[in-house]
C-alpha cells in the first residue's frame, strides 16, 4: 500500500483538553455558530443581510481515537472497538492528510521560527479555512497544532501555533519566549505593556509569533518589537492571543498511514458500498441500463476514486475513462492518466483541445475566476464533441463523476443524479458527492491505488496548469517544477500587463486571477501600494446582436449577441427572474430554463436565446437584456425589494440585487426599477 509521507506521519497525542478553533485563526475558542432555521434564513434574506445563495455543510467534524491515535471519519474505531473523540472543524470541513510537500514546509517553517520540530513522523491533517491564500489549519493528533499560512505579501509560507501547538513546542524549544511578570487569567486578546514583560528571547523579531508564559499560564501572541528594542521601549510590546493553564502532550504512539487506514476499515467499506449502490441503481435502471458508460477521468484524486468505484460496480459493462485534456495540463497529469489506463486495461478515451488556449488568449487576455473564456474553448467545445460521438451509437451517456460539495460552494447543493445542461444527452451520476477529502484519501490508500504525483508536490487540486483558480502558492511550485512551461505564461502576462499599464507587482501578486479585484484583494492592493488604477476600464454595459434571429438546427429559433462590460456575478444574481438558473464555474457557462426555452451566457461576453417560435425569441432576448442592464446599472435603492411580493430579493451590495430559487416571476419588481422605467432612453 502506498504510503502518502514519505517519513511516515502518524498523529500522536494524549490529552486532557482539546481545543477546537473556529474561523478566527488566533482565538483558539470552540467555533460560535449562529443557527438559524429556514424561516430565519429567508429573513435574512429579506432584509438584505445573507446572500441567497448561503451555504453550509452539515458534517463539519471527524472523530479522534485516542488510543490508537488516528483520524476516525465515523464513531467508532475498527481497530480497538473504541468511540473516538469528536473534533469540530472549521467550514468547508474538507480535512485532508498533509502531503510530504506540505510537511517539509511546515517542518521549515518549524524549525525557522522555534529551532525545533516536535511533531516528527507524526500524521498530520490540513484543514482548508478562510484566507488570502493557501491558509489551512494543522492538526496533530487531534489538536489544533497552528495554522500554516502563505503570506501574499511575502510571497512565502508561514506559521503561527495555536494554544495547544503553543504548549507543545514551549517543552522543545526556549526561542521566540516571552515570559511576563505577573499571572493573570485575563490577559486573552490584551496588549500587555513593556512593563509586565520580565524577559524576551533575542531571536524576538517585530511582527513574530511568540510563545508566552506567565506563572502557570501558556500560550502564544505576536511581538510589536524587537527584542533588543525591549529596554527603549514604551507603551505594548506584545500582544497576547490565548493563554490558559492547561496541559498537552503528545502521544506516545506514533501512527501511521496503515494505522489509519485499519482504524477506518468498516467505514470505508460502507462508504465504498454506498457509492456503489448509487452507481448500480441508476446505470441499471431499465431506461439505462444499455447505454455507454463513461467516467470522466480528470487524474485528480476525486475522479480516480469514482473510477475505481464504477469499475467495481459495473464489472459486466464496458466502463471507458474519459479524459478531456485542455492542452494546458501538467504532464505528470497526462502521463498518469495514460500510464493508469495502460496498466488497468481501461480504454481511454482523449479529447484534445490543442494550441486553442493559446490562439485565444491574446483576444481574449488572461482568464480569471470570474472571467473563464478559457474553459468554454478547452473544455466546452471537445465536451460536446465527444458526447456527439457517443450519441451516434445511444440515446444518451452516462457518465459518472467525481465532483464533491465540500470542493465549492457553487457545488454544495448538487443532486446524485443529473441531466447535463450544458451537454445535452448526458446524464451525470456523483456518487461521491458526499465525501470529504479525508474519505477520498483514506480509499484511496485503502485500495492501493496509484495516484497523480502532483498531489506529493504540493498541489491540493490538480486542473490546468495556469488556471485562474489555483492559488499562488500553487503557481509558485509551478514555477519551480516547469520553469518552462512557467516562464511562456509569465512572458505573456508581463506583456498584457504593459499594454494595460498594470505593474509587475500586479501579475507577480497574481492579481491577474480577477477581472474585478474582490475586497480582500484590493485591500492587498492598498497595503502594497500596488495601483490597480492602470487595469482597464470596465467597459460601459452594452449589449450588441451578433446573429439575428435564425433557425436552430436542434428546433426552434436562436438570437446571438456579445455583451461588453458582463459581471457573471450581477448576472447570476438576477436572472433566476428569467428562469431556473444553473452555473458552471468549469466552463464560465449559466444557463437559464424556462418550459419552452434557454439561455446561455458565457463569462467571455457571448449570449444565445433560443426558443420554440421567432417571436418568443424576439422577445425572451429582450427580456434578458433588460434584466442584465437593471443589474449591471443597479444604484442599490432597494424599491424592488418592497415590490417582491415573496421576498426573494436581497441586495447584495456592487453586485446589484440578488434573486433567489423564491422568485415566482411576476414581474412586480420589474415594474418597480427606475432603471426598467428608463429602459427606452439608455443606450444599450
Amino acid at each position: 500500500m502506498p504510503s502518502i509521507l514519505p517519513m511516515g506521519y502518524g498523529f500522536t497525542q494524549t490529552i486532557e483538553i482539546r481545543t477546537i478553533m473556529n474561523k478566527n485563526k488566533y482565538s483558539g475558542k470552540p467555533p460560535k455558530r449562529k443557527e438559524r432555521s429556514p424561516a430565519g434564513v429567508k429573513g435574512a434574506m429579506e432584509k438584505g443581510r445573507i446572500s441567497p445563495r448561503y451555504a453550509s455543510y452539515e458534517k463539519d467534524y471527524i472523530f479522534w481515537c485516542i488510543t490508537c491515535n488516528v483520524p476516525l471519519i465515523d464513531t467508532r474505531c475498527c481497530t480497538c472497538g473504541h468511540e473516538g473523540q469528536k473534533i469540530v472543524l472549521s467550514q468547508p470541513a474538507d480535512v485532508r492528510f498533509c502531503s510530504p510537500y506540505e510537511r517539509s514546509v511546515l517542518h521549515e517553517h518549524l524549525l525557522r521560527s522555534f529551532g525545533c520540530d516536535p511533531i516528527g513522523e507524526r500524521l498530520v491533517l490540513l484543514n482548508k479555512i478562510p484566507g488570502d491564500d493557501k491558509t489551512d489549519e494543522v492538526i496533530v493528533d487531534g489538536l489544533y497544532f497552528g495554522v500554516l499560512s502563505f503570506d501574499m505579501h511575502l510571497m512565502d509560507y508561514g506559521f503561527e501555533p495555536m494554544v495547544d501547538g503553543a504548549k507543545i513546542l514551549l517543552g522543545h524549544s526556549s526561542g521566540k519566549l516571552v515570559t511576563l511578570r505577573k499571572s493573570s487569567r485575563h490577559l486573552n486578546g490584551k496588549k500587555v505593556d513593556v512593563s509586565a514583560v520580565e524577559s524576551m528571547s533575542p531571536d524576538i523579531k517585530t511582527g513574530d509569533s511568540v510563545l508566552i508564559m506567565s506563572g502557570a499560564l501558556t500560550g502564544f501572541g505576536v511581538s510589536y518589537c524587537n527584542a533588543q528594542d525591549l529596554p527603549f521601549c514604551e507603551g505594548p510590546v506584545v500582544r497576547v492571543r490565548k493563554i490558559d493553564s492547561h496541559s498537552v502532550s503528545l502521544s506516545p504512539k506514533v501512527s501511521s498511514i496503515d494505522d489509519a487506514v485499519a482504524a477506518n476499515i468498516g467505514h470505508l467499506r460502507n462508504l465504498g458500498k454506498d457509492a456503489i449502490n448509487t452507481i448500480k441503481g441508476i446505470a441499471n435502471q431499465k431506461d439505462y441500463r444499455d447505454l455507454p458508460v463513461h467516467v470522466s477521468f480528470s487524474g485528480g484524486k476525486d475522479s480516480l476514486a469514482v473510477l475505481d468505484l464504477t469499475r467495481s460496480a459495473l464489472r459486466n459493462r464496458d466502463v471507458k475513462a474519459f479524459f478531456l485534456n485542455t492542452g494546458i495540463e501538467f504532464p505528470e497529469t497526462v502521463d498518469f492518466v495514460h500510464e493508469y489506463c495502460a496498466d488497468n486495461s481501461i480504454e481511454l478515451i482523449e479529447k484534445k483541445a490543442g494550441d486553442s488556449f493559446w490562439d485565444n488568449v491574446e483576444t481574449f487576455g488572461p482568464p480569471a475566476k470570474d472571467f473563464r473564456w478559457c474553459c468554454k474553448i478547452c473544455k466546452l467545445a471537445p465536451a460536446n464533441a465527444a458526447i456527439e460521438q457517443c450519441l451516434e451509437k445511444a440515446p444518451m451517456c452516462l457518465t459518472i463523476d467525481g465532483k464533491r460539495k465540500h470542493e465549492s460552494f457553487s457545488r454544495a447543493r448538487i443532486a446524485v443524479s443529473e441531466k447535463n445542461p450544458f451537454v445535452p444527452g448526458q446524464l451525470n451520476i456523483f456518487p461521491v458527492k458526499d465525501w470529504r477529502a479525508i474519505e477520498i484519501w483514506l480509499y484511496i490508500y485503502w485500495r492501493g491505488l496509484k495516484y497523480n504525483p502532483l498531489y506529493d508536490m504540493g498541489f491540493e487540486r490538480v486542473g490546468c496548469y495556469l488556471c485562474p483558480a489555483a492559488l499562488s502558492s500553487e503557481y509558485q511550485r509551478f514555477r519551480e517544477l516547469h520553469p518552462k512551461l512557467y516562464d511562456r505564461w509569465d512572458r505573456f502576462l508581463s506583456d498584457w500587463a504593459e499594454k494595460t499599464g498594470l505593474s509587475e507587482e500586479f501579475i507577480t501578486h497574481g492579481l491577474w486571477r480577477w477581472k474585478e479585484l474582490p475586497p480582500k484583494m484590493i485591500k492587498l492592493c492598498e497595503q502594497m501600494g500596488i495601483s490597480i488604477s492602470g487595469r482597464e476600464e470596465t467597459s460601459p454595459f452594452r449589449i450588441e446582436v451578433t446573429s439575428g434571429i435564425s433557425p436552430c438546427r436542434a428546433g426552434g429559433y436562436s438570437v446571438e449577441g456579445a455583451i461588453q462590460g458582463l459581471s457573471m456575478k450581477k448576472a447570476g444574481n438576477i436572472l433566476n427572474i428569467i428562469g431556473a438558473t444553473t452555473f458552471s464555474e468549469e466552463l464560465g457557462l449559466m444557463l437559464a430554463k424556462t418550459s419552452s426555452s434557454n439561455v446561455k451566457l458565457f463569462s467571455s461576453g457571448s449570449l444565445v436565446v433560443n426558443a420554440e417560435d421567432r417571436e418568443e425569441a424576439d422577445k425572451l432576448f429582450l427580456a434578458v437584456s433588460r434584466q442584465l442592464l437593471r443589474n449591471h446599472k443597479c444604484t442599490g435603492c432597494g424599491i424592488c425589494l418592497k415590490a417582491c411580493p415573496v421576498g426573494a430579493i436581497c441586495l447584495d451590495g456592487a453586485n446589484g440585487v440578488a434573486i433567489d430559487e423564491n422568485c415566482i416571476h411576476c414581474g412586480k419588481c420589474t415594474g418597480s426599477c427606475v432603471i426598467m422605467k428608463y429602459f427606452d432612453k439608455m443606450k444599450l
